[in-house]
Parts: structure tokens; sequence; C-alpha cells
């Protein structure tokens, strides 16, 4: 098992899904944990989970699509750790359901300013923090639908994850010298609250979710979370700049 004892470590959407399932990880694992989301309800869950576990677990609200919060969370990290060994921004939401030619400006902007501005501007706070102490590791949330094109009538997600994959490539190569870590995770079909929401009305929809599966089923969250764990990890310290597919094999078809 991975140890991440006395090391930092902050999950942003930590409220619920992959990102609660992530901050509950590095707590069982000895990591001081801070768990960020902008539903204070779900982190208070996310705490009473995690205290049971041997790492520490505090709790910060955050807008990841706003610069003040982002860096408040950031200054309140280091600020009751001293430094920030690792980052997870895994923050995201779907948007609401409209093809490329239906979509609201509204509705765009939404999604691309969470799932993209968003890993930005985390990333931008992080990176300042790890060039400082000089070490760090981050990953960052993408999906299937940043890796292949979908037709899954949420317009502005796709691209949005596109854009996070490409972020963060991009921020692996000017920061390969400076030993610090980027890569990206892209799950496939996880049953989250996420994908919950998105079936409940459909049932359709999730049988077709499960038939685009090779491995025949829905992932769960906690499988997703040990392999942010092990990009995180000294296990991987020759891995930056990774795009890596938890799909149940969707990419290889």
């Amino acid at each position: 098992m991975m140890s991440f004892y006395d090391k930092v470590a902050l999950v942003t959407g930590a409220g619920s899904g992959i990102g609660q399932a992530t901050a509950i990880a590095f707590a069982k694992r000895g990591a001081n944990v801070v768990a960020a989301d902008v539903d204070t309800d779900g982190l208070k869950m996310t705490k009473s989970i995690a205290q049971e576990y041997d790492g520490s677990i505090s709790s910060v609200r955050v807008d990841a699509a706003n610069s003040a919060s982002v860096e408040e969370m950031i200054s309140t990290a280091t600020s009751q750790f001293g430094r920030l060994d690792y980052a997870c921004n895994i923050a995201g939401i779907t948007g609401t359901e409209c093809g490329f030619t239906d979509c609201t400006e509204e509705n765009w902007d939404k999604v691309i300013n969470v799932n993209l501005k968003g890993v930005w501007l985390c990333m931008k706070y992080q990176l300042r923090q790890m060039l400082k102490q000089g070490h760090g590791s981050i990953v960052n949330m993408s999906s299937v639908a940043g890796l292949v094109g979908m037709n899954d009538r949420l317009a502005p997600y796709g691209p949005s994850k596109f854009g996070v994959v490409g972020l963060t490539k991009s921020a692996a190569l000017e920061f390969a010298r400076q030993n610090i870590r980027i890569n990206a995770v892209c799950p496939g079909e996880i049953m989250t609250p996420m994908q919950e929401a998105y079936i409940k009305n459909s049932p359709e929809l999730e049988t077709k979710a499960i038939d685009s599966e090779p491995i025949g089923r829905f992932g769960i969250p906690d499988e997703v979370a040990e392999a942010v764990l092990w990009l995180c990890s000294d296990a991987a310290s020759f891995v930056t700049g990774h795009a890596m597919a938890i799909d149940g094999g969707y990419v290889a078809q």
C-alpha cells in the first residue's frame, strides 16, 4: 500500500464522487488532506468518513472558477501545513444537456469556467507554491471525453476535458526540469452522483453506458482515486504529461 504519511494533499471536488474518494484515500494512507469544494455539506460528509483514518483532514470552501477563492484556498492550505506536496484538481460539472446548435452561452461559459478555467486557476496558485518549495505533483481531472469525441449532447463538456489534457501536457513540459510532475486522469463511465443524476430518469442511458464499456460495468470512484494516488506517488516519478485512461477499455475500441 502506498504511504503518504505526513505529506500534504489538496483535493478539489472533495465533496462527492471521485474527489471524495481521493481525499479519503489520501487520509487512509496518513496524509494531511485539505478537502475543497463549493458544496460545504458534502465536505462535512467527507470529513466524517475520513476521520477514522490515520491522516488529518480539514476543509475549505472554494469556487474553482473564481481567482480570489482559489488563491484563498491555497493560502489556507499552506498557512496550515507550510507546503503542498500534491494537488488533485477534480472539481467539475457536466452542465445542462444540449447539442452544439442549441447550447446557450450561459451553459457553455459555466462548464468551461469550472472544468477548464478552474483547473488552470488552481494550477496557477499551486505551481507558485510548488516552485517556492522545489517540488510537487499535480493530477488534473479530464475524461475519456477528453481523449475521443463523444456524441452525448453535452456540448461544452468534451471540449472542456480536451482542454484539460492540453493544459496538463503543456504545463508538464514547462515545469519538467523543476521537480514538478503534472498528469491527468481520464475516467470512463464511473458511478458517481453526477452519473446517477444523468441516468436516473433514463434507464436506457444506463444500459447504453454499460454496453459501451468493454469490461461490462461501471467503474467506481475508488478505482480512479487509486490511479490518482499512484500518479502523485514516487512510484510514478518518471511519469509526467500523461493522460491516463481509467475506462474499462473504452478508448481501446
